[in-house]
């Protein structure tokens, strides 16, 4: 049986993950040196710009097809946590680390339900939609 908890947690799957695809694209977008010379002046070594764009775009589809969703998830959120202390935390909640935050609560809860509602995973588990795990 699909229930309406998960129908909402596939909603959130996919929007997170179109949402990581796009930002990771954007990094590539007219060459990774603008991102390069963000990072650095962030504090953050230039060369980690690959990888964050890479996790982004690979994990986003992933996101969206349902593979790997708990893996990902906790990638984003360590993105997330990071981009709010170095980047956006300075500049307050509203209009600063919002919707990072948002982003970050989103993976965390994917992390902790997973999502099995129209994913790849479960071919790979062997589960069904409704399969709930027993104590």
């Amino acid at each position: 049986m699909i229930t309406k908890a998960e129908i909402g947690i596939l909603i959130s799957r996919i929007t997170i993950g179109i949402i990581f695809l796009v930002h990771g694209l954007m990094k590539y977008q007219g060459g990774i040196d603008n991102t390069i010379g963000f990072f650095e002046q962030l504090g953050i070594p230039g060369y980690l710009a690959y990888p964050v764009g890479a996790f982004e775009i690979i994990g986003g589809v992933c996101a969206i097809i349902g593979l790997g969703t708990r893996i990902f998830a906790a990638i984003f959120s360590v993105i997330m946590i990071t981009a709010i202390i170095t980047a956006k935390y300075a500049m307050g909640f509203a209009g600063g680390f919002e919707f990072e935050l948002a982003l970050l609560v989103m993976s965390i809860h994917l992390v902790l339900a997973g999502s099995k509602l129209l994913a790849l995973d479960r071919i790979f588990t062997n589960q069904s939609a409704s399969h709930t795990p027993t104590a």
